[in-house]
């Protein structure tokens, strides 16, 4: 069950008293790639390898996925963020870009305001963040975050219905289905199963009201570092930037045409074409 792609190798690094996986390839300037729910690092697999032409590549596990440990607590985002940063020290890049997705970006954007000297690009793709003016009025609309927010329910209709959850709760945030691979979503499926990861993925959500809060004192110093915000048309995309703005000086990006919420499942040239020239451009 454990995916593996070709020229990248895959280790446990031990960090912030747990063990996160972490998958690296290519060689360059440093690229730290955050996955969202209910995905692991495989999601970047298509972005991974174009990337790797330019970069070092890592993509990883988030606490409480795939083959990362998961752990009773430390859920709260800025505790994720510390897991992602002792990561890149712990490989050896001090200074890096990271590009986070979903529940990925949601650490992300904490990783590049606690981190400063060490984050040099922040890209988030597709996902209302803690702390936005429109947080609340967004979510609400979310039936999944408080369904996900319930204590044990979840995982206990869930529980042996892994795949059906995954299938069905993807395919409804895909725009362009023929990129909707039946293998990827087998793989997700597996890692929701392993013990303690349906649990894990919950508790990403039952942190959120937390991570709102703590948020809106990153906006008291707008990160000054490039940062891109980007989304399939037919989800976020129209919200990305002026999302951003609330956090950052520097904000570019937009909609990618034709796609939803799985940008880097559903549309990878142009998600690693961005990437690359936003973080290699002067």
């Amino acid at each position: 069950m454990i995916a593996s792609l070709k020229g990248f190798t895959q280790q446990l690094v031990p960090v912030n008293g747990i063990k996160i996986n972490a998958v690296t390839g290519g060689s360059g300037s440093p690229i730290l790639l955050l996955h969202g729910w209910p995905e692991t690092w495989w999601e970047w697999h298509k972005v991974m390898p174009l990337l790797a032409e330019h970069f070092s590549v890592v993509a990883m596990d988030l606490r409480g996925a795939g083959f990362s440990d998961c752990p009773q607590g430390g859920y709260d985002k800025a505790t994720m963020a510390r897991d992602a940063h002792e990561v890149m020290v712990a490989l050896g890049h001090e200074r890096y870009a990271v590009c986070g997705h979903d529940i990925g970006g949601m650490v992300a954007l904490p990783q590049a305001a606690i981190y400063r000297e060490a984050v040099t690009h922040l890209a988030v793709l597709d996902v209302p963040l803690p702390g936005w003016t429109g947080w609340e009025a967004t979510t609400a609309r979310l039936w999944h975050f408080s369904f996900h927010m319930n204590r044990d329910l979840p995982e206990r209709l869930i529980h042996g219905r892994e795949h059906d959850y995954v299938s069905t709760f993807m395919a409804e945030r895909f725009y362009d289905h023929s990129t909707f691979n039946p293998a990827d979503i087998e793989i997700y499926a597996k890692a929701m199963a392993l013990p303690g990861r349906t649990r894990g993925g919950m508790e990403w959500y039952r942190a959120l009201a937390a991570d709102h809060a703590t948020a809106l004192e990153y906006k008291k110093q707008p990160l000054e570092i490039p940062v891109l915000g980007l989304g399939g048309d037919q989800r976020f995309g129209a919200q990305m930037v002026p999302m951003l703005k609330e956090f950052a000086t520097h904000v570019r990006g937009g909609s990618i045409a034709r796609c939803s919420h799985y940008v880097a499942d559903e549309r990878p040239d142009e998600v690693a074409a961005v990437l690359i020239e936003f973080v290699n451009a002067r």
